[in-house]
């Protein structure tokens, strides 16, 4: 991993805990797997309920947006 990408993974992981949420990779080290390299956004509150991410994950950018967008707009 470069280094700005672990910039951006750790900016994201501060973002997601001013939030109440928890940033979790997927710990898959297999290229050709569906979910590597991906992250889920959980709610640590909420017994780890699924708050972004589905089944495969979701990509940084993703994630980036998922934090910076509005989502109470949205609803």
């Amino acid at each position: 991993m470069s280094e700005v990408s672990k910039v951006r993974e750790n900016r994201a992981r501060r973002m997601a805990a001013r939030q109440g949420l928890a940033l979790v990779k997927s710990r898959r080290r297999d290229e050709h797997a569906l979910d590597y390299g991906r992250y889920w956004l959980l709610s640590p509150h909420n017994s780890n309920a699924l708050v972004a991410g589905g089944e495969w994950g979701i990509t940084l950018e993703e994630v980036e947006h998922e934090l910076t967008s509005d989502r109470e707009a949205e609803r």
